[in-house]
């Protein structure tokens, strides 16, 4: 079967961001290719401030879940526009990882839809908007589990 690993987009502070996951995730970054580094292409003029741009970047969270991400060119007719369509949930196996991952991870949060709670499908539950404008959903089921 696959695996699914989440890309996330970001408008020039991908690198910033992955740098918090780091520490959120105590994970290592797995390398970082940034657009100058790319082969010239005459058909993409790159503007000498999107050099130092990310083009990808990863962390392994576990060892099937990578979380990656990149820096958008507008002058590639990229744009970043956040919003609720995708959301990335960690579903936790402790309720003090949920606890963990909520506090670090609501650092500066944009958004708290849901505070870390009780709810009638989960012992834990919280969704919200980083500091970065990515979406995150945590969860810890725990003795709410569907019969």
């Amino acid at each position: 079967m696959a695996k699914i690993h989440a890309y996330l987009n970001f408008n020039g502070n991908c690198e910033q961001a992955f740098t918090f996951y780091e520490k959120v995730f105590n994970k290592q970054n797995i390398g970082t290719h940034r657009f100058g580094d790319m082969p010239a292409d005459p058909n993409f003029q790159l503007k000498e401030e999107d050099k130092q741009k990310v083009a990808h970047t990863a962390i392994m969270i576990n060892e099937s879940t990578m979380l990656m991400g990149s820096d958008c060119i507008e002058g590639f007719g990229q744009k970043i526009i956040n919003g609720t369509s995708t959301y990335i949930m960690l579903d936790t196996e402790t309720a003090q990882e949920a606890k963990n991952l909520y506090a670090a991870l609501s650092e500066n949060a944009l958004i708290i839809e849901m505070p870390l709670g009780e709810q009638f499908w989960a012992e834990l539950y919280a969704s919200f908007q980083d500091q970065f404008g990515i979406c995150w959903m945590i969860h810890f089921e725990g003795n709410k589990k569907m019969q």
